[in-house]
């Protein structure tokens, strides 16, 4: 899949998977390469990004199988940003579905 497509759905993918419950960066990386090819690098930059940007907040939990894990919880501002950017990829995927479907119909 073009990269571009996948950069632009990351962002979405990672707030949607921190809505239902706080995650560790490599447990989000694992629920996404589920569904879609992505590369481990592409998520912590992200994730550095939106933290900063005031969507996350972070702690520390202690693991049984290593060192502390760092978790990421969706703020209330994440919540927001999250809202935001559904309305948008539906408008966005809604338009691009509608292109195709006339483009196929023309064929």
């Amino acid at each position: 899949m073009n990269i571009q497509f996948k950069k632009g759905a990351l962002n979405l993918c990672v707030l949607v998977l921190l809505e239902k419950q706080d995650r560790y960066g490599y447990e989000l990386v694992q629920k996404i390469s589920d569904r879609i090819a992505i590369s481990e690098g592409a998520v912590y930059p992200l994730l550095r990004r939106l933290t900063k940007e005031g969507y996350f907040s972070t702690y520390l939990q202690e693991s049984t199988e290593g060192p502390p894990r760092k978790y990421y919880s969706l703020t209330e501002a994440g919540r927001t940003y999250l809202h935001e950017q559904l309305e948008e990829w539906k408008r966005f995927t809604d338009g691009v579905n509608k292109l195709i479907e006339e483009g196929v119909q023309n064929d």
